[in-house]
């Protein structure tokens, strides 16, 4: 019975880490949203987001990073447990490259290279 308990606290200790960025999906963001910008605007948009989405995916590793450390050392995922996880932030912010991306190429704006670990 004990080791049952053990196993039991092991797997929820393993499914409430954090993910790494790379393995969260973006959330849908419609390209509406954008569609009123003109190509320059979506283009400094753009960088502001993929600079925010870098910012966050760095929380975000330092999280999962944590969590792998803490899980090993003391059974819990201390980063996911006191409030580093981002997995929501990361996800709204490839949604919104995505979104811009979208309504960038629908208007025929030049739409810059992204770096292809973010997407």
């Amino acid at each position: 019975m004990h080791k049952k308990l053990v196993m039991l606290a092991i797997a929820l200790a393993v499914t409430g880490c954090a993910k790494r960025p790379d393995a969260i999906v973006p959330v849908d963001i419609p390209m509406a949203a954008y569609t009123n910008s003109s190509c320059q605007t979506l283009a400094q948009d753009m960088i502001k987001e993929q600079q925010a989405l870098a910012a966050v995916s760095k929380q975000q590793n330092d999280a999962a990073t944590g969590d792998a450390f803490g899980v090993f050392l003391i059974g819990v995922p201390m980063s996911s447990t006191f409030g580093g996880d981002k997995e929501g932030q990361v996800a709204v912010s490839k949604g919104k490259i995505n979104a811009i991306e979208a309504a960038m190429r629908s208007k025929g704006c030049n739409v810059p290279a992204q770096p292809t670990k973010n997407k």
